[in-house]
């Protein structure tokens, strides 16, 4: 049942080689996408950084505070709280900042070519 082992290594190494090779252009755009993502990662992990603190702290002090959030919000609910700032900051952050990278990339192609 399955893939025995030797014909998956066989077909992994055999598309691996390939036989294609990527012109200079493509090359460029390939790197210039990873520089892009690369980027918005680390925005995105700055994002999140600051949104977990930002929201850790009036949600810890409203638990110790607040009579409401005492008896209502337990150690789950104060987590999910926290991680949902730092899940949305961070996938906002990452794609706005893709985008804006990609959108850049496309105007200096775009005058790359006009000066062509």
């Amino acid at each position: 049942m399955g893939i025995p082992s030797d014909m998956r290594d066989f077909w992994v190494s055999r598309r691996k080689e390939g036989f294609l090779v990527a012109s200079p252009s493509e090359e460029a755009k390939i790197l210039r996408s990873k520089k892009c993502t690369n980027e918005g990662v680390r925005a995105g992990f700055k994002a999140a950084s600051i949104a977990c603190v930002v929201s850790a702290v009036p949600t810890l002090t409203a638990v110790r505070m607040i009579p409401w959030a005492k008896a209502n919000l337990n150690y789950t609910a104060q987590a999910l709280i926290i991680s949902a700032a730092s899940i949305a900051a961070y996938f906002i952050t990452a794609d706005k900042t893709i985008l804006e990278c990609a959108r850049k990339n496309s105007h200096l192609e775009n005058s790359l070519r006009h000066n062509s």
